[in-house]
């Protein structure tokens, strides 16, 4: 029989196992309370903890338990109002039938919704769980790291699941050998002291009595040396080792210019943010280049791209040239695999909108591994949305999505990188 012995530390009155099986068994709900968490967060708060509600009867434990069947004739005492066939009428107000905005409950009791709380990194699991980079292929082995667990000998500290036994009763037998050696050889020279003295006729009884205690007291301290010792245990030891598979780039667009008003920005950056967390903490070393624009395009740092307050006109196809610009010169296709994110509210030059095309169908899809466009509107779809449309039926790995409000920043995004099945 094996036991498992958790040893991991756990919270002030919480149980980590506990826990970590009430989070498995309720991940439906859970994820939909996440998911409906994240329209109600301001920007700069969206990756930290929740509280998460979960309704009572979602919670209730199945049980089983007899039926009443068959007729059954009861006599309730106390009854002076009413006889057999007579119907009772509603009671004005209260009950089930009350004015009240809560779940009223039959039996006159109710029960309120479970509220816990997870933490932020159980709550990034939850809102990333089952995501991925689209059309990933093993290139250059690179920068993007994962992490496979390899042998790396023996140490002196483990679990008990490791324990080394070989080892452990090797260095126990060193021990004791070290520990007990000198005894021994003392031991083996007082008996035969004592065999000779016994041997010989008329041998002083006091010789032979202090022999005997001190050959006692010997055998006392060896048998008194544990067979084995914690100092002995030696455990397989573990380590985890950067293994590289592939270079990644994500490119992140964004519309900043004077038609996007202040809520459609908030929504873009939102998406973005998402965006942001999901690759920084599921892809080690990936590259993401941050790219603003309004009639002009330049590359900013993540503090720029989220906070700058820069605006303008618009012309799209600026920040798709200087993307590929970016690209070709740090990024080779035949290295990296290379990715790109663009929000806008749709609103281009209409001359502007069949250059974009040019230049996405010519130079940036050909190189890269998925493209995704979201325009952020409640307008009707115009120029670059169309010419847009018109392309990704020839592309599938350009994605397009439409954002009416905050309510769908999250469904549009786990719809873009949901992780796709194995053909």
């Amino acid at each position: 029989m094996a036991h498992f012995i958790d040893r991991r530390l756990n919270a002030k009155g919480k149980s980590t196992v506990n826990r970590q099986r009430f989070l498995r068994r309720y991940q439906q709900q859970i994820k939909k309370a996440v998911s409906d968490s994240v329209t109600k967060r301001s920007v700069t708060d969206i990756d930290s903890g929740e509280k998460i509600s979960i309704p009572a009867r979602n919670i209730n434990e199945p049980v089983f338990h007899h039926g009443s069947g068959g007729k059954r004739e009861r006599v309730h005492p106390g009854n002076d109002q009413f006889s057999s066939g007579d119907r009772i009428e509603r009671p004005p107000g209260g009950g089930a039938g009350g004015s009240g905005s809560g779940d009223a409950s039959n039996s006159g009791e109710g029960q309120d919704s479970f509220v816990f709380d997870i933490s932020k990194e159980e709550y990034l699991d939850v809102l990333f769980d089952d995501l991925a980079l689209p059309n990933l292929q093993q290139n250059t082995l690179d920068k993007l790291v994962e992490f496979k667990t390899f042998r790396a000998g023996v140490t002196t500290d483990g679990v008990p699941a490791n324990i080394h036994i070989v080892r452990s009763l090797r260095q126990s037998l060193a021990r004791r050998t070290a520990m007990t050696g000198g005894k021994r050889r003392k031991l083996k020279i007082l008996e035969q002291q004592l065999s000779e003295l016994l041997a010989t006729p008329g041998s002083s009884a006091e010789t032979i009595a202090q022999l005997q205690t001190e050959i006692e007291q010997l055998q006392r301290k060896i048998a008194a040396v544990p067979f084995i010792d914690t100092f002995d245990l030696r455990y397989n030891a573990f380590v985890k080792r950067p293994v590289p598979t592939s270079r990644a780039v994500m490119f992140c667009l964004m519309d900043v210019s004077g038609s996007m008003d202040q809520a459609t920005k908030d929504m873009a950056k939102r998406f973005y943010i998402l965006l942001y967390l999901f690759l920084t903490r599921t892809y080690k070393s990936l590259d993401v280049v941050f790219i603003r624009h309004h009639t002009q395009a330049k590359e900013v740092d993540e503090h720029e791209f989220f906070y700058s307050q820069e605006t303008g006109g618009t012309i799209v196809s600026s920040a798709l040239k200087l993307m590929h610009q970016i690209q070709q010169e740090r990024y080779p296709e035949n290295e990296w695999n290379i990715y790109a994110a663009q929000a806008s509210d749709g609103d281009n030059w209409a001359d502007d909108s069949p250059q974009c095309r040019q230049i996405m169908e010519k130079q940036i899809l050909p190189v890269c591994r998925y493209y995704t466009y979201i325009e952020i509107t409640n307008r009707a779809h115009q120029t670059l949305w169309r010419e847009y449309d018109s392309l990704a039926a020839t592309a599938p790995h350009f994605a397009l999505q439409h954002i009416r409000g905050i309510e769908d920043i999250y469904p549009v995004f786990r719809e873009l990188f949901r992780k796709q099945q194995a053909a």
